[in-house]
């Protein structure tokens, strides 16, 4: 996945609905807590904190922040390197939330426990800086 360069406010500004817009800020300033980084926009509308170089057990490799959500229509979706897996007992205190393996998609932040979602996203940018559980390699550049 490549950076756009391109300003992760005005894209912010542009989301619709004004509700997932509204998601959008909260996420952001969220990360921006979490990871003491700022934001970047990233290829296909990802909002990224932090980047790191990635290889699987399989020899699949690329880059990919280290945090990262995109705002979509029905959803704001964040993306959890470590996967869903790892925070099964969080998610349960989180709210309404659905999941994919490495997504957790909320379409209503000020519905869930933000300590939860704090305490998930926290735990996946240490368990991804700290190294390579379910990767062969993960080299932290950003």
């Amino acid at each position: 996945m490549d950076r756009t360069g391109a300003d992760v406010a005005a894209h912010l500004a542009k989301v619709t609905p004004a509700a997932r817009r509204r998601d959008a800020e909260a996420l952001a300033a969220l990360m921006r807590e979490v990871t003491g980084r700022e934001p970047e926009l990233w290829a296909g509308g990802i909002v990224g904190f932090g980047s790191c170089h990635y290889r699987y057990p399989t020899g699949n490799e690329g880059d990919s922040p280290l945090l990262s959500f995109a705002p979509r229509k029905v959803a704001s979706t964040i993306y959890l390197l470590d996967g869903v897996g790892a925070h099964a007992d969080e998610l349960g205190a989180l709210g309404p939330h659905t999941t994919g393996v490495g997504c957790l998609y909320i379409k209503d932040v000020p519905a869930v426990d933000l300590e939860a979602l704090r305490g998930i996203l926290r735990a996946s940018l240490e368990r991804v800086e700290a190294g390579p559980e379910g990767f062969a390699e993960i080299t932290v550049t950003g």
